[in-house]
């Protein structure tokens, strides 16, 4: 019962509770899973990180050991998005403000 209750009740310094976002942090972090959440957040908003034209073309699937995966339509926009490779992942560590990625793979 004791462990059900470990997070009830919690208070910043100042003596009032946490605010949501503040209490959600903490426990993602205390889950270890801060990082996976990160990483699912490029995917979901992969359209507003890349931009609309690029989206309608490619598609982020998912994240494994830091690699994206991009499911890509055409192979001429297969090689585009290769040469582009390092413009994209600075666009994703921007969005995220962190280097979440070691790499993206294009297929």
């Amino acid at each position: 019962m004791k462990a059900a209750r470990a997070g009830r009740g919690r208070k910043r310094e100042g003596g009032g509770p946490l605010p949501v976002a503040a209490a959600l942090q903490g426990l993602l972090h205390q889950l270890g899973i801060t990082t996976k959440m990160q990483q699912y957040r490029v995917i979901t908003s992969w359209e507003s990180i890349v931009g609309e034209r690029i989206a309608r073309v490619a598609e982020a699937r998912r994240i494994e050991n830091g690699v994206l995966f991009v499911e890509v339509k055409t192979a001429p926009w297969r090689h585009e998005l290769a040469m582009r490779k390092h413009e994209i992942m600075d666009k994703i560590h921007r969005a995220t403000g962190k280097k979440l990625l070691k790499d993206i793979r294009f297929h």
